[in-house]
């Protein structure tokens, strides 16, 4: 996947965020059911700037950006700052 197309579901992630909050106050679902889906978006979106930056890592090293991988939901999310 390229960056074009990475920033394109980021942008469909991010309107899919903005729906349910949308829905939510209009009460056409549950605090429950509206944070289950913010948090997975969530989690596919740190996939997202994840994958982003380790495209953008290889090209800077002189590697190929297209061996570049979507890592397991744990692995992002658990990174250590």
């Amino acid at each position: 996947m390229d960056e074009k197309a990475i920033f394109e579901r980021i942008g469909d992630y991010v309107a899919e965020e903005q729906r349910l909050r949308e829905r939510y106050q209009r009460r056409e679902l549950s605090g429950a059911e509206e944070h289950q889906r913010l948090r997975e978006l969530e989690v596919a979106l740190d996939q997202c700037w994840d994958l982003l930056r380790q495209r953008r890592a290889r090209r800077a090293a002189g590697q190929n950006p297209d061996d570049a991988e979507p890592r397991p939901a744990g692995e992002v999310e658990n990174y250590l700052q």
